[in-house]
């Protein structure tokens, strides 16, 4: 048994794949007597040893599972657990068929007590209970893709019933992918566990990557996974980073995590040429050098650095497709800013090019290009423009948003196109465009 953490009150293990966690009708070794046999010997226990069991992964799945080594703890991680209140969890996947780069799936499931199986069905069936989850692509090689999924809700076969209604399921398992061979191993893996101390309040990570198999080809994606870092490119002078919702870019905005922060913790010396905003996720630019730092900076400075965006917005811009300018203004005390139709004191020129890709009309996708890059440009234009981003509260429609049970903005850092004149210490990646799948 390989052990990631223990203490007086917690024992963190990886459980292997194919082993139930507690007893079953199988009559086989289950996890939890084999860690119970575990302190009895190491701490030489007499009697029973108690360990509590606060959560559970499907018996043919491996990854991180805890254990409570009191009473106590037992009932204050069961109730995170349950409650979903400091606790999450995420798991990697490799599934067939064709991933979007981001997606939230949301739906209710329905277990059968009878064959132990789980599907999709109406909302409102009885016994049904909600299920959500979300993924990011974080990498594709031999027709698998894989995914990083953070879990929302704890249901019987969850990630794999939802996953395989979303026509990308997961390889090797033989429930719910009909593809699948007989011998594969289910290529799923709890792969990452954030919890609260129960006694000391401390925010802990723990972590525990899949090996070997059909995981093998990811092995570099999958180590940088663990930092919770999706690398789209790199080289020896540059890396573009796929920054998550949620987080800030670098160390100078404060926080606890930023995608600096763990980008240096993988490669060492990284520094951001430019920022997203928390709220936005995206492709982000960082130096790996002085060099490159400095020639990205005077691409950034002389606006031949190409930066467009993905975006829902209300309603149908008219016309289809233009540039926009305005004048903003920003109140850095309120962090907040107004955008007005003229020049005026204090205020910067902003000039936003749109293009709609897609539209139903209540909402369009569009495709936004930055020519200035000034704080919250995107959200504040297209807001005074009419047409405020779903999901943003601060400048757009509240109760659209509600309506639309938009969770979070809906504005991705998509594509960058990078061009350096000649003589520039970049000039090699002049032309270059890394995006988004």
């Amino acid at each position: 048994m390989n052990v990631l953490y223990e203490d007086n009150h917690l024992l963190v293990v990886e459980k292997p794949v194919n082993i139930p966690v507690q007893a079953d009708a199988s009559g086989d070794v289950d996890l939890l007597t084999l860690a119970k046999a575990y302190i009895k010997e190491k701490y030489a226990k007499p009697g029973e040893v108690y360990l509590g069991l606060v959560h559970r992964l499907d018996r043919p799945v491996g990854g991180v599972l805890v254990f409570a080594r009191t009473s106590k703890a037992a009932a204050r991680l069961s109730a995170a657990f349950s409650g979903h209140r400091g606790v999450t969890k995420r798991y990697c996947a490799l599934v067939s068929g064709t991933p979007r780069a981001e997606e939230k799936l949301e739906g209710c499931i329905l277990r059968d007590e009878r064959t132990g199986d789980a599907r999709l069905v109406p909302s409102g069936t009885p016994g049904a209970k909600p299920a959500a989850l979300s993924y990011r692509l974080a990498g594709q090689k031999d027709g698998l893709s894989l995914l990083d999924i953070d879990l929302f809700t704890g249901r019987h076969h969850q990630i794999r019933v939802q996953l395989a209604g979303n026509n990308t399921p997961i390889w090797g398992d033989q429930r719910y992918n009909p593809a699948a061979k007989p011998g594969q191993q289910i290529a799923l893996w709890a792969y990452s566990l954030t919890l609260e101390h129960p006694t000391r309040k401390e925010k802990m990570t723990f972590t525990s990557l899949p090996q070997g198999g059909a995981w093998a080809p990811f092995a570099d994606t999958l180590s940088r996974l663990s930092g919770g870092v999706r690398v789209v490119y790199e080289d020896a002078d540059i890396l573009v980073a796929d920054k998550p919702r949620g987080m800030a870019v670098a160390r100078a905005d404060g926080g606890t995590d930023t995608l600096e922060e763990r980008l240096a913790a993988l490669y060492g010396d990284v520094r951001p040429v430019h920022r997203l905003d928390v709220a936005t996720a995206g492709l982000v630019l960082f130096a790996r050098n002085a060099a490159a730092e400095a020639a990205l900076l005077d691409a950034i400075r002389s606006r031949t650095i190409g930066k467009f965006y993905r975006c829902t917005v209300r309603g149908v811009p008219a016309p289809r497709e233009a540039t926009a300018q305005a004048w903003l203004v920003k109140d850095a005390a309120r962090a907040h800013v107004e955008v007005f139709d003229a020049p005026r004191p204090g205020a910067k020129e902003i000039l936003t090019h749109y293009r709609v890709l897609s539209e139903d009309g209540a909402s369009s996708e569009c495709e936004v290009e930055l020519l200035t890059g000034r704080t919250h440009q995107i959200r504040a234009h297209m807001a005074h423009l009419g047409h405020p981003l779903l999901g943003d509260d601060h400048y757009g429609d509240r109760a659209w948003n509600r309506a639309m049970r938009a969770s979070s903005l809906s504005l991705t850092a998509a594509r960058l196109t990078l061009r350096f004149p000649q003589g520039s210490y970049l000039a090699r990646l002049d032309g270059k465009t890394i995006c988004l799948n």
